[in-house]
């Protein structure tokens, strides 16, 4: 029978002879193609910011990187998949705002803690917005409208439960109002929402100004207010919903993640590349050319503004009773 010491050095003789030594990987990275997976569907803002960043870490890194569309389940097929993913370097994530709430809505079990969180891309905060001719001149004309009309003012923006219509109900119970004081009336996004405001199908429609900058642009709605710490660079006329007295902030934010235990290494080798994108003109010009407000964040930062986020979003879930 072999001795214990014989056979340690042989195995340690094997894993010397085939290169099996735990760095090995992370010296020659990348040496294959890399998969980003985006869990919402091809076409959508999140996917054409996935594709831009796959071609630009393509030519940053020298190496092939190609976008893989996992939908379903409200954004949870996409990030488990990401989330199960070998922690290897080679599986990027484009999460999204729902990695915030999906947990707490009984949908999915993933949360940050998944994942190495490895930049912050963008963060469109929500707006209030109504008609040009809305008798509601601001925020607290509209806030006095609800409170002496509970339950008959409609708003959209979104599906039930997504992000728009959390930051409507994070923004009312801010304001010390019933959830329930604002009917949600669901939709498959803000474009159909903005359709049936200008329609006068509703009253308000919740989203971020981006997607609605052709119509406030023209003067065919008008901002109440953005649920940003601050005003938003492109339009500095409109007020922030804390200007107006309510104590409220809410965006939807994209950013890429790898799956949790990726090496430290790798990780640093990959956000030295993302840094470098973000520097470029080419993402200003990105960004600016599909209304995404670009918010970066790296790592440590990043993984802070999750952690922030996930606290933030509970309460509002259980408070409108789509907790599970």
């Amino acid at each position: 029978m072999m001795t214990n010491p014989l056979r340690s050095c042989l195995v340690l003789l094997a894993a010397l002879l085939t290169g099996c030594n735990p760095s090995s990987d992370s010296k020659s990275y990348p040496g294959k193609t890399l998969t980003l997976v985006c869990p919402w569907a091809a076409g959508g803002g999140t996917d054409r910011l996935a594709r831009f960043m796959a071609d630009a870490l393509q030519q940053s890194l020298g190496q092939s990187v190609i976008v893989v569309n996992q939908v379903g389940g409200s954004g949870a097929a996409g990030h488990q998949k990401g989330a199960l993913a070998d922690p290897d370097g080679y599986t990027l994530t484009m999460a999204t705002f729902e990695l915030s709430t999906m947990h707490w809505m009984g949908i999915s079990t993933v949360t940050y803690t998944n994942f190495t969180p490895l930049m912050q891309l963008n963060a469109d905060a929500a707006a209030l917005l109504v008609k040009s001719d809305a008798p509601w001149p601001d925020l607290t004309s509209f806030l006095a409208h609800i409170r002496a009309n509970p339950g008959q003012v409609t708003m959209s923006g979104t599906a039930t439960g997504g992000a728009w219509d959390l930051a409507r109900a994070g923004f009312l119970l801010a304001a010390e109002l019933p959830v329930e004081s604002v009917r949600w009336i669901p939709k498959k996004g803000s474009a159909p929402s903005i359709v049936e405001l200008l329609g006068g199908h509703i009253d308000a429609v919740c989203c971020s100004v981006p997607e609605a900058a052709a119509q406030i642009d023209s003067g065919e709605l008008r901002v109440l207010a953005v649920m940003a710490p601050e005003r938003l660079a492109e339009y500095p006329d409109i007020p922030t919903v804390r200007e107006q007295g309510v104590a409220w902030d809410a965006v939807g934010w994209r950013g890429l993640v790898l799956p949790k235990d990726t090496p430290a290494d790798i990780v640093a080798t990959l956000e030295a590349h993302c840094q470098r994108i973000v520097d470029g003109e080419a993402f200003r010009t990105f960004m600016k050319q599909n209304g995404f407000v670009p918010v970066v964040r790296g790592g440590k930062a990043f993984e802070t503004f999750l952690a922030e986020q996930d606290r933030q979003w509970q309460p509002v879930i259980e408070k409108t009773g789509y907790a599970k």
